[in-house]
């Protein structure tokens, strides 16, 4: 008997408790980098991402299970090698996306593809990051939607790796250097990522701040800032320096210390995403070329 009054009284209790359980999670906003706030009825569970830095970010603050499509140009890390390639990040198949019935949309800025997939009921987050700060602010956002806490113990992890790299670079500290990005000449300038990345390793970038992120440059800039070592990508050869007027009397291409980044290493140092150390890794050995006799 004092069994049956016990299960009567705590009837109600477990009622209440089987409602709360069954219950959907409340629901959420998350702020972008446009300062956009979408509202989540639930924590997504079918992302997809239409930038490389995003889907590193995704995996290294384990979500990648969550990726059921990106974009053509994210290739890390190998968990994804398997799902659908939706495109280039400012054109993919909208199309495509749909078919995938996706609770998020990870993207830069465009309003005219945001309005498209608006159409379809599908959430975009408008995610941007040109710099270390704002690709801090990108893991916070990221760690907003995926409701976890994750995104300081990965910056912190970074951080010490890029501070361990940039303690055996300062041997070279002080050198000039010109990072070309493309042939144009766009070269990557101190306020961008890869800028920030030097100057953290020690170095003295020849593009004035005022001048931008990835300023286009005149040939005849880069002679009067006499870069001592030139870094740049593999679409533009080496040899090539030495062939454009005046460029003979530049340091960097008088003593031949010009860097050439391969594929994968423009990939790593271009992408402000969670391989932050090994980007510095990839600068700080182009940086010994100072060594050269």
């Amino acid at each position: 008997m004092g069994a049956r009054k016990l299960s009567a009284r705590l009837a109600p209790w477990l009622l209440a408790a089987c409602v709360l359980l069954a219950a959907p999670a409340l629901a959420y906003g998350v702020r972008d980098a446009q300062g956009r706030t979408v509202e989540f009825a639930r924590v997504p569970q079918r992302i997809v991402s239409l930038l490389p830095s995003v889907t590193e970010s995704l995996c290294a603050l384990g979500a990648c299970a969550r990726l059921v499509g990106v974009d053509a140009f994210s290739n890390h890390p190998p968990e994804i090698a398997a799902l659908p390639r939706l495109g280039k990040s400012s054109a993919p198949s909208v199309e495509a996306i749909v078919r995938l019935r996706p609770d998020v949309v990870l993207m830069g800025y465009s309003p005219p593809l945001m309005a498209q997939l608006a159409q379809f009921g599908i959430p975009v987050l408008a995610l941007d990051a040109h710099d270390i700060a704002g690709m801090r602010a990108q893991w916070r956002t990221l760690d907003a939607l995926l409701q976890q806490q994750r995104a300081e113990a990965l910056n912190a992890r970074l951080q010490d790796g890029v501070e361990r790299v940039a303690q055996s670079a300062r041997a070279h500290a002080g050198r000039s250097v010109y990072f070309e990005v493309d042939a144009t000449p766009y070269a990557a300038g101190s306020t961008s990522f890869i800028g920030e990345l030097l100057t953290r390793l020690g170095a003295r970038n020849i593009v004035a701040p005022a001048l931008g992120p990835f300023p286009r440059l005149s040939p005849e800039y880069v002679v009067r800032q006499n870069p001592q070592i030139i870094i740049h990508t593999p679409e533009t050869p080496a040899s090539a320096f030495v062939q454009r007027p005046g460029w003979r009397s530049i340091d960097a291409v008088r003593s031949g210390r010009i860097c050439t980044l391969s594929t994968a290493e423009v990939d790593l140092v271009s992408r402000p995403g969670p391989r932050l150390d090994q980007a510095a890794a990839v600068l700080a050995r182009c940086l010994a070329l100072s060594d050269k006799p």
